[in-house]
């Protein structure tokens, strides 16, 4: 078996497994869909490739995801790459995200994380400040959720042992949030 038929195989049995993804994302979508039609606004967050994944996520919302409409507030928490090296040196890289959720976040926003490992202590600092604040939170996790499993008001886990083959079907569970939340909002 070549490389290529290996991942693929090995993609096709990972994205099998999102079938039971069926419920969660709904209750994602309800949420995401809530947040922008109230007038609130997502917060995404995520390290290395999780954190393209997170700005890929606000951009789809922001710009637009297929469809021309109006442009719906997110911000890429992992954008800022003064701020996040401010409070790397003021007080610790657990922060990066906690202080923006804490500093941005309003009533009826919700925080979008993305996690592969499940154990990225920013990502989890993130959640509990969202929790503080009474700000709802979906977290995308990897494996078996890692020590940031429970953390979220939805959890979406992609069980596996490649972060390759995770972040792909992450990515796919993304998307169907994007698309479901897409057809129902307004589009002006």
């Amino acid at each position: 078996m070549t490389p290529l038929q290996k991942s693929i195989e090995e993609a096709v049995k990972t994205f099998q497994g999102l079938a039971a993804f069926e419920e969660p994302l709904n209750r994602a979508a309800r949420i995401v869909h809530g947040c922008l039609v109230s007038g609130g606004k997502l917060l995404v967050c995520g390290n290395g490739g999780s954190a393209s994944d997170a700005t890929h996520f606000a951009t789809e919302f922001l710009c637009r995801f297929r469809d021309d409409r109006r442009p719906y507030p997110a911000l890429s928490l992992t954008a800022n790459g003064e701020f996040m090296t401010a409070v790397c040196n003021d007080y610790h890289a657990d922060e990066i995200f906690a202080r923006q959720v804490w500093g941005l976040a309003k009533p009826g926003d919700v925080l979008i994380a993305f996690t592969t490992s499940g154990k990225s202590k920013n990502v989890l600092r993130a959640l509990e400040e969202a929790r503080r604040m009474g700000i709802q939170s979906i977290c995308f996790l990897g494996r078996d959720g890692g020590f940031t499993k429970g953390a979220a008001t939805v959890d979406l886990i992609v069980a596996g042992d490649k972060t390759v083959r995770i972040q792909e079907a992450q990515k796919l569970l993304y998307h169907v949030l994007c698309e479901i939340v897409d057809e129902r909002l307004p589009k002006k």
